[in-house]
């Protein structure tokens, strides 16, 4: 048998063994690669709003920031590889990360602590609906691995949401 040559192998598709039909790969996948990119977005406001974070709570407010942003960051890889195992492929790069992302950028100069939070806060709910439609998405496809995976992070990103709201909260005066 002949060697395969290096252009071969470069032509050669990702057809990685699954169970899961054509149309379910496909869905499947895509959805992941769609809220993988919607991660990636979150996490590079999270780590803006870390950097930029000022303020008489700067140190607890950067500190929080710097926990999400790490705890989002470690789904980046499950997602994607999630998206792989299924039989699929994902994100190839940061111009594909800004043509499918759905949570929108921040550049702004200036941000105060309480909009920042705010913010973040309105993006991780965004997620939530996010994971929460891919979640059905694999009950179509009886896709029992990636629900659980998502169950997780919606979790997560729950708990996100909460700190979020706490942190940013108005206590009554007189309370």
């Amino acid at each position: 048998m002949k060697p395969e040559s290096a252009k071969a192998r470069r032509k050669a598709p990702l057809n990685t063994p699954s169970i899961f039909s054509d149309n379910a790969i496909k869905d499947i996948a895509g959805a992941l690669t769609v809220l993988l990119a919607d991660v990636f977005a979150v996490y590079v406001k999270t780590k803006n709003f870390h950097w930029h974070m000022s303020g008489p709570h700067f140190r607890d407010y950067h500190l929080l920031l710097d926990e999400q942003g790490m705890q989002i960051f470690n789904m980046t890889d499950d997602i994607a590889e999630r998206a792989r195992k299924v039989g699929g492929t994902t994100l190839r790069s940061t111009g594909q990360i800004a043509k499918l992302q759905r949570i929108l950028d921040n550049d702004a100069d200036y941000v105060t602590p309480e909009d920042m939070l705010a913010e973040l806060r309105d993006d991780n709910l965004q997620l939530i609906r996010s994971m929460q439609e891919v979640h059905d998405l694999c009950d179509e496809h009886n896709d029992v691995a990636t629900a659980s995976l998502l169950e997780n992070w919606i979790d997560e990103t729950e708990r996100r949401v909460w700190f979020l709201f706490e942190a940013t909260r108005q206590v009554p005066q007189g309370a």
